[in-house]
């Protein structure tokens, strides 16, 4: 199994299986970002349904650090096929086993709402390790531009499933 160091920052992704579109609703995408944002705590004690069962209003803030976190978001986007997450390791080799909470959460998720059975993914995720801030500054325009990159809108803004619009608030509060 592969180890992931605190401290480091990676580029984190992975594709639905057959590019079948489990991201193409709203519901959905908000699901798997609540996902993403509820397995990220070391003090996760039922899964993600049962929790929601009596946390109905339950809103994800994924850039922002909680406590027992075991990742920071830097980055993110959700395309109707595949995710990308940029983030750094908080808690010492605990990606693996997050991405797995999230994958089997949201596959159990999308194959009862939908009434299927099987595998929703690809394959395992991937990861690259990031080594400078020049790969930094490309992962995170990357991640952004996908959107409109695969023509889905036409400003990286218009993609609400994405950190950008975060970024280019937190830029336009803190400079005007």
């Amino acid at each position: 199994m592969k180890k992931f160091p605190q401290g480091k920052i990676y580029h984190i992704f992975n594709k639905s299986i057959a590019n079948y579109p489990i991201f193409k609703d709203l519901d959905n995408s908000q699901r798997f970002i609540q996902t993403l944002d509820y397995y990220n705590n070391t003090l996760v004690q039922v899964n993600l349904g049962n929790f929601l069962k009596t946390n109905k209003d339950y809103s994800p803030e994924l850039l922002t650090i909680k406590d027992g976190g075991l990742i920071k978001f830097l980055a993110y986007c959700i395309m109707p096929d595949h995710y990308h997450l940029l983030v750094k390791i908080l808690k010492e080799n605990c990606l693996s086993k997050y991405i797995n909470d999230v994958e089997n959460s949201y596959s159990r998720f999308f194959n009862l709402k939908f009434k299927r059975k099987g595998p929703l993914w690809q394959s395992s995720f991937k990861s690259v390790q990031i080594k400078s801030n020049e790969q930094l500054l490309h992962v995170s325009r990357y991640i952004h531009l996908n959107p409109t990159t695969a023509n889905l809108v036409d400003k990286p803004e218009d993609w609400i499933f994405s950190s950008y619009k975060y970024y280019l608030n937190s830029f336009i509060l803190n400079n005007y």
